[in-house]
C-alpha cells in the first residue's frame, strides 16, 4: 500500500511541493543569519569607532579586544584583530547600513571596502551583485573592470527609437568601453581573429555582456533581395525580450558602419522577431571612436543602435618576443635582488 501511495501522482505532488517549502525555508534562514550576522559586525565596528574618537584610544586596543573577546567566545569565528579593523572600516563606511549591503555575504563587504573608494560606487556594485546574484569572484572582477564607471556610457539613440521604460533599460545594458582583457590580439588582427577570440572565450563574453544574454549563434544567414549576408554575432536579451545583433570592426568606427546595422536590425525584426518581441537593437563594437561622428552618425538613424569601443590584450610582436626577458629570468632576477637586501620584518597597516 505504501508503494502504491509513493508511486501516485498526488503523493509526487505533494513531495514536490513540501521539497520546494523546505529550500526556500533554508535559503530565508540563511538569508536571516547572514544579515544578523552583518548588523552584528556593523554594531561591532560602531562601538570600536566610537570608543576610539572619544577616549582617544589607539589601534593596540582592536587588539586587546580580539584576545579578550576569543577568550569569552572561543568557539566564534571572525573575531581576529584583522577581522575588528575590517568591522571598525564598515562603520565607518556605512553610517546606516543600506540593505543591500546587509544581505550581502561579509566576505562581499570586505571586498567592497578593500576595492572601492565611493559610498555611491560601493552601494552600486552592492545592489548589482544582489540584483545578479555574483559570486566574490566575480563582484572583484566587475570592480576591477571598472564596470560602475563603463555601464550605460555606450553612445546611442535609444531615447529617440525606443518607448520608456524600454530605452532606459535598453541604454543600460551596453557599456563601453567593452573590457576584453582575457583576450590577446595582434595589431594586424581582423574582425574573424576577434570573434573567433570571443566565441573561444565565450563564458567570459557573457559574463562582460551581463546578465540576460543568450547566444543565437556567429555568422548568421540573412537572404535579403537573392542577396546573402551574414551577421557577425547575435544574441536574445531575455530581460528587453529582443534580438541584440552585434557588428565587431577592428578599426575606428565609421559612419557607414551605422547604415549597415540598420540595414541588419530591419532584416532581423522581419524575418527573425516574434510579435511578442521588443524591436531589436544593434551594438557596433569598434576598436576606437570619435564621439561627435558616432553622435551624428545616430541622429537619423530609425532603428535603435548603439556604438562602443573595446580593449583587448596587445600580443607583442615576432620581432620583439626574444629581447625581452622571460618569467623565469625575471624572478630569477628578483631572487638575487631578496638574497642582497634582506628584510628583517614586515610592517602592518593599522
Amino acid at each position: 500500500m505504501a508503494d502504491l501511495i509513493s508511486t501516485s501522482k498526488s503523493y509526487q505532488d505533494l513531495l514536490a511541493r513540501l521539497k520546494s517549502q523546505i529550500q526556500t525555508a533554508q535559503v530565508r534562514a540563511a538569508l536571516a543569519v547572514n544579515q544578523e550576522l552583518v548588523l552584528l559586525y556593523w554594531q561591532i565596528g560602531k562601538e570600536i569607532l566610537t570608543r576610539q574618537k572619544v577616549e582617544g584610544w589607539g589601534s593596540k586596543v582592536i587588539e586587546r579586544l580580539a584576545k579578550d573577546l576569543h577568550v569569552e567566545f572561543p568557539e566564534m569565528k571572525g573575531l581576529s584583530p584583522r577581522n575588528l579593523k575590517y568591522m571598525r572600516a564598515f562603520a565607518e563606511a556605512w553610517p546606516i547600513v543600506q540593505q543591500p549591503v546587509a544581505l550581502l555575504p561579509w566576505g562581499h563587504n570586505v571586498r567592497l571596502l578593500d576595492l572601492t573608494k565611493s559610498a555611491d560606487e560601493r552601494l552600486w556594485y552592492a545592489e548589482q551583485a544582489i540584483r545578479n546574484g555574483w559570486s566574490r569572484n566575480v563582484l572583484v572582477m566587475q570592480i576591477e573592470s571598472g564596470l560602475f564607471r563603463r555601464q550605460g556610457k555606450a553612445i546611442t539613440n535609444f531615447q529617440a527609437t525606443l518607448p520608456a521604460p524600454q530605452s532606459d533599460l535598453a541604454q543600460q545594458i551596453l557599456k563601453d568601453p567593452y573590457n576584453f582583457d582575457f583576450l590577446t590580439l595582434t595589431q594586424e588582427a581582423r574582425e574573424r581573429d576577434l570573434e573567433h577570440g570571443l566565441l573561444a572565450h565565450l563564458r567570459q563574453f557573457l559574463i562582460e555582456l551581463g546578465v540576460g544574454f543568450a547566444f543565437v549563434g556567429s555568422q548568421v544567414p540573412l537572404e535579403v533581395g537573392g542577396e546573402d549576408f551574414k551577421l557577425d554575432l547575435l544574441f536574445y536579451h531575455l530581460k528587453l525580450r529582443c534580438f541584440v545583433v552585434i557588428d565587431l570592426k577592428m578599426g575606428a568606427f565609421k559612419p557607414e558602419y551605422a547604415g549597415k546595422m540598420n540595414f541588419y536590425l530591419s532584416a532581423i525584426d522581419d524575418m527573425l522577431r516574434h510579435p511578442d518581441d521588443k524591436p531589436s537593437i544593434g551594438l557596433v563594437l569598434c576598436k576606437a571612436k570619435n564621439g561627435i561622428v558616432a553622435e551624428y552618425a545616430l541622429r537619423d538613424i530609425g532603428k535603435p543602435l548603439g556604438i562602443s569601443e573595446f580593449q583587448h590584450l596587445e600580443e607583442l610582436p615576432e620581432q620583439l618576443k626574444g629581447t625581452l626577458p622571460t618569467i623565469e629570468e625575471i624572478e630569477a632576477e628578483l631572487g638575487k635582488s631578496e638574497d642582497r637586501n634582506p628584510q628583517d620584518g614586515e610592517q602592518t597597516i593599522a
